[in-house]
């Protein structure tokens, strides 16, 4: 595809054009820049919301750059492929991606030779996860000025406490997936005093009065509903929803009792499940407030169906 585009913008250049491409002897800032601006003006709102998520490219060699045995989304298992960090700006039904960024696993940033052989620039060598990647191109988003009301993730973003909290320092609401068995407290929780025997020292520290629990056991005793939320080709989608308050388990670790280490309680949020026609279940954490409802929560993640 690449050859034939290039050869129709630029006949009997297609050498000259390859390398300038693929050399990088260009600025590409104010392409950038333009795409957001278009991006920002066509969708983009306080009603629009920033979509994080995984794109991979099944790749059959070893010399492209950032390519290793990987799991890619797309094809729902482990494959050699190169993985990128994407962000798509929606509203309505209308996505537009915004930004791709290439993710270099342990294999490559571990062999300098390697990156240098490969032509990576100097500044991208040093080890990023994929939820550090995300922040830095939400900044750049923003310091845009692009326009929107929540952040969404997959399970693969949520599970990582310093990505939510990294949103939440920033001011953006989020609603993200995570594992069953992500651990979280009762809204309730309390942080007491430890009581101690006569000659055992004295505790120094705050421990909560109840342990956290995995999310999957949160919502085992709660309500479930039938919630609505939109139109798709085979008619409208719905799922049986429950959603309670909690406390995140994402605090300093600390000896609590006789269990070991475990997060203190962290922020408020929503722990939202959900539970399809398949009988497959999943789970959601969500910034928004006490006050949201069921059907608003399943509003905003339902725009990573799209």
């Amino acid at each position: 595809m690449e050859r034939l585009v290039v050869r129709r913008l630029a006949t009997g250049n297609y050498d000259q054009l390859h390398h300038f491409i693929a050399d990088n002897v260009w600025d590409a800032a104010p392409l950038e820049s333009e795409l957001l601006n278009q991006a920002d003006r066509l969708v983009g709102g306080k009603d629009a919301v920033l979509v994080i998520d995984d794109t991979a490219m099944p790749k059959k060699g070893e010399r492209s750059v950032g390519v290793a045995a990987q799991y890619a989304s797309a094809l729902g298992k482990t494959a050699n492929c190169q993985t990128l960090v994407s962000l798509t700006l929606a509203r309505g039904e209308v996505p537009m991606m915004i930004a791709l960024r290439l993710f270099l696993p342990e294999s490559w940033t571990s062999d300098a030779p390697r990156l240098k052989r490969a032509g990576v620039p100097v500044e991208y060598r040093t080890p990023r996860s994929k939820p550090e990647i995300a922040l830095a191109e939400i900044d750049r988003a923003m310091a845009a000025g692009i326009r929107f009301g929540c952040v969404l993730a997959d399970a693969g973003y949520g599970l990582s406490a310093p990505f939510r909290q990294g949103l939440t320092t920033r001011g953006l609401a989020w609603a993200v997936g995570i594992p069953r068995h992500l651990k979280v407290y009762p809204v309730g929780v309390r942080l007491i005093w430890p009581i101690t025997k006569v000659w055992g020292r004295p505790r120094k520290r705050h421990v909560p009065d109840i342990l956290s629990i995995a999310a999957e056991d949160m919502l085992a005793s709660a309500k479930w509903k039938i919630v609505s939320w939109r139109s798709g080709t085979k008619g409208r989608l719905k799922a049986r929803f429950a959603a309670v308050r909690v406390r995140t388990a994402d605090g300093p670790p600390q000896r609590i009792w006789d269990k070991g280490q475990q997060h203190m309680p962290g922020d408020e949020a929503w722990l939202i499940g959900e539970q399809r026609a398949s009988g497959e279940k999943k789970y959601h954490l969500a910034s928004l407030p006490a006050a949201t409802d069921l059907r608003t929560s399943r509003h905003h993640q339902g725009t990573m169906d799209l």
